[in-house]
């Protein structure tokens, strides 16, 4: 079938005429909130890129997981898309548009303002990013404090709210709680609040529950999906873990050696795959679909 120029046969509509309107409002709906094109890392000593000309896109409110296994460059994604690459390593090729605007090309400065602000991260390991000798409510207001502007009576009594709001039980008195005195899956908790404290458009959870037994792994595996209903945030969803991935994840693109290998939507690659290496790891989860 031959592809024909519907451009030609219809005109776009002019600014003044009744379809423009819809039209750009289509188009604004259209582009990704974040997308990132040909990205790769290198660290100066390596034989190959640690990310490997990698391309992805998150619309606004959905859900893109990372799968492969250990050492794929799932959460050096993570980190790439924040600029937080570890020295000596160095973005060489690719862009990351956020909004529109290429974060490339931004000042640290601006960059601060981003991280923490539009985008919250939730971490592995909730003891490695949360200082111990500060109680974890100041930490919170902190952040709140620095992406808002608000007075420390205000951050404060934000910090209070957010902890009741994760389902920390009596938030006013743990807010004075050092992160030493809190259990695993409550830390968790905190690290979450302090990634929404700005209400954030994207929210990168990088093997967020791994650390966690089963059943708190289900009750912070809910709440991050509540939170996402209720602020209407995207999710890059880091992990190892295929059965979370039909769980939580809208499309999922599968790392191997800092490429991705294949992607698409959750249900359709897992019943469909094309390439070896995702079979593979589908068939470590044999029961991934059942039910």
């Amino acid at each position: 079938m031959s592809r024909i120029n519907q451009s030609a046969l219809n005109p776009l509509p002019q600014p003044d005429s009744p379809g423009y309107q819809a039209r750009v409002t289509s188009a604004k709906q259209e582009t990704p909130l974040l997308s990132v094109d040909r990205l790769s890392v290198r660290f100066p000593k390596a034989d190959a890129p640690v990310i490997d000309r990698v391309s992805f896109s998150i619309d606004q409110g959905s859900t893109l997981a990372l799968v492969g296994e250990s050492g794929a460059g799932k959460s050096m994604t993570g980190l790439a898309v924040q600029r937080l690459i570890p020295d000596p390593g160095r973005i060489t090729e690719g862009r990351i548009t956020w909004k529109g605007i290429d974060l490339l090309t931004l000042p640290e400065s601006r960059m601060r303002k981003i991280r923490g602000g539009e985008i919250g991260t939730v971490w592995q390991e909730p003891s490695s990013v949360m200082n111990p000798a500060i109680k974890v409510g100041r930490q919170i207001a902190e952040v709140v404090k620095v992406h808002t502007g608000v007075s420390a009576r205000e951050a404060r009594r934000k910090a209070v709210e957010l902890l009741d709001h994760v389902r920390i039980p009596d938030g006013a008195n743990r807010y004075h709680a050092y992160p030493g005195e809190l259990s695993g899956g409550m830390l968790q908790r905190v690290v979450i609040a302090a990634a929404i404290a700005c209400r954030p458009d994207l929210l990168i959870a990088d093997e967020a529950t791994t650390a966690l037994d089963a059943s708190v792994q289900r009750q912070v595996l809910e709440l991050i999906s509540e939170l996402q209903s209720e602020i209407g945030m995207a999710i890059l969803f880091v992990t190892h873990n295929l059965a979370l991935v039909a769980e939580m994840a809208d499309q999922v693109a599968v790392m191997r050696r800092g490429r991705i290998v294949e992607s698409g939507a959750v249900l359709d690659l897992f019943e469909n795959p094309t390439g070896g290496y995702t079979r593979e790891l589908l068939e470590a989860s044999p029961n991934l679909l059942a039910g």
